[in-house]
């Protein structure tokens, strides 16, 4: 997926209008959310109910969902937090990470196919070895920003701008978003557990207590992170 830096007048119009759908793309996207009756759906009542309808295949619909939302500039602390009321701490987890994960790739492959030639023709000298490094260091650069909690949309259609490879973003997304992703859905999860029992007594439970206990502590992770490396 590597793109020369010089290009040709021709390949530059091709790589504007590539830039503009993507423009296009983001625009629509936000829109769509906001402004039409798909941001109804994006209540844990109002999601619940449509994948009680899908049965045996709500993981796999939700997962799909989730994907698209990413694309679609759906914050994805709100789909995790769905995904945590809708099927618990555990499971919720499991399914909100694949749907992350499938997100986070599918928007850095859009980045990358309609903005990255764009990107690169506006790239100088001083910029130009900010490329190269992320190229070479790709795997530890995407870790360290997922876990200071770097804005999670934004950053997977801008990483396709950049020269860094594939597999290293999708490695240092996978493996950065597991400590965020689980703290969350376990949290919320859990206290969605006690609201649906009823049974109010579980709030001193230690299972609340720690999922708590969880939730702050991720507030500090960047600064632990930053700390560890000197920053």
């Amino acid at each position: 997926m590597e793109i020369a830096e010089k290009q040709p007048a021709g390949g530059r119009s091709k790589a504007v209008v590539k830039a503009v759908f993507l423009v296009l793309f983001i625009i629509a996207a936000i829109l769509l959310v906001r402004f039409t009756p798909v941001k109804n759906y994006l209540t844990a009542d109002a999601l619940g109910r449509f994948l009680d309808a899908a049965g045996i295949w709500a993981p796999l619909v939700f997962i799909f969902i989730y994907t698209a939302g990413i694309c679609l500039f759906v914050p994805g602390t709100l789909l995790t937090g769905l995904g945590a009321a809708i099927f618990g701490p555990y499971w919720g987890f499991v399914y909100v990470w694949f749907g992350a994960m499938l997100g986070s790739s599918a928007a850095f492959v859009i980045g990358r196919t309609l903005g990255r030639e764009f990107a690169s023709s506006l790239i100088g000298d001083r910029l130009k070895k900010y490329d190269e490094a992320i190229e070479r260091n790709g795997f530890a650069t995407v870790l360290y920003l997922r876990l200071v909690y770097f804005p999670f949309t934004p950053m997977n259609f801008g990483m396709g701008l950049t020269r860094v490879r594939f597999w290293d973003y999708f490695a240092g997304t996978g493996l950065g978003i597991i400590v965020g992703t689980f703290i969350f859905t376990f949290f919320i999860g859990t206290l969605k557990q006690v609201w649906t029992s009823g049974d109010w007594g579980q709030l001193i439970s230690f299972k609340v207590f720690f999922s708590v206990a969880l939730f702050v502590f991720s507030f500090f992770i960047p600064k632990i992170i930053k700390k560890l490396k000197g920053e």
